[in-house]
């Protein structure tokens, strides 16, 4: 039994003890922009006081999870405009924290590309699926980004060795090599990594929620201290690196090379 609501970019449905969030821009990867992200926040917030849900899928339409930000949306950010940049960490910190912050478990079913801070929030499930499409990195450095909250994401999974490589090269790995790295939890058949994400939902939903919730606190406790210190690093170098005009320049370059 499902009961579900939908808007253009995210969709959201339940199934019996199970909630699942699907962003829905699959002509560009389901790369996301800040009212999508205000969006899937609210549906995280709804859920976070909702008893009868045990676990929470996020997912993507098409051919990708999600490419990360849609870079027509801060191409054109003014190198000026500290407070644009800074309120743009703010709304990060805000997404990752509604999905850090949930007591139910959350499963992230990777469908493809998972780049950028679409990777980033896939690795803050407490799970995830994936299929031999799929496709992770953090390739912010080729568009002029540094990645600060990404080191944050990838350093309890990777260690400094590879968080590095995955920093300064760009490069994305494989669903094979994304498993033996510790990025990818379950591994489905193709075309299946939903419905495995929702029989291993139904299947931890029957947990006593109680214990739950206290092991998730721990967890979260862990890297509590670590995470507030990347939203004030991300918010110091990103006014420095916006106010170069780097990231712009990068970013527009990658744009007309993408309508090309």
């Amino acid at each position: 039994m499902s009961d579900g609501k939908m808007s253009q970019y995210v969709l959201f449905e339940k199934y019996d003890a199970t909630a699942v969030i699907t962003l829905n821009r699959p002509e560009i990867l389901n790369a996301w922009t800040e009212s999508m992200r205000d969006e899937i926040i609210g549906h995280l917030d709804d859920l976070k006081a909702n008893p009868d849900i045990r676990t929470v899928i996020v997912t993507g339409c098409g051919e990708g999870f999600c490419a990360g930000q849609d870079l027509a949306e801060t191409a054109s950010m003014s190198p000026d405009d500290h407070a644009a940049a800074e309120a743009w960490i703010d709304g990060f910190d805000r997404l990752y924290r509604a999905i850090r912050d949930l007591d139910q478990i959350t499963i992230a079913a990777v469908n493809g590309i998972a780049a950028g801070s679409g990777f980033q929030f896939a690795l803050l499930a407490d799970l995830r699926v994936g299929d031999s499409k799929v496709r992770m990195g953090q390739p912010e450095v080729l568009s002029g980004i540094p990645s600060i909250t990404g080191i944050w994401a990838m350093w309890s999974i990777l260690g400094r060795s590879k968080t590095s490589q995955f920093a300064l090269t760009g490069e994305l790995v494989n669903a094979d090599e994304a498993q033996r790295l510790g990025l990818l939890n379950y591994v489905a058949d193709d075309g299946a990594v939903l419905d495995y994400a929702k029989e291993l939902a139904a299947r931890l939903s029957m947990l006593p929620p109680g214990a739950v919730r206290l092991t998730k606190n721990r967890l979260r406790g862990i890297e509590e201290d670590t995470l507030r210190d990347a939203i004030v690093e991300a918010k110091r170098v990103h006014r420095e690196a916006y106010g170069t005009g780097e990231p712009q320049r990068e970013m527009a370059r990658f744009l007309a090379g993408r309508t090309r």
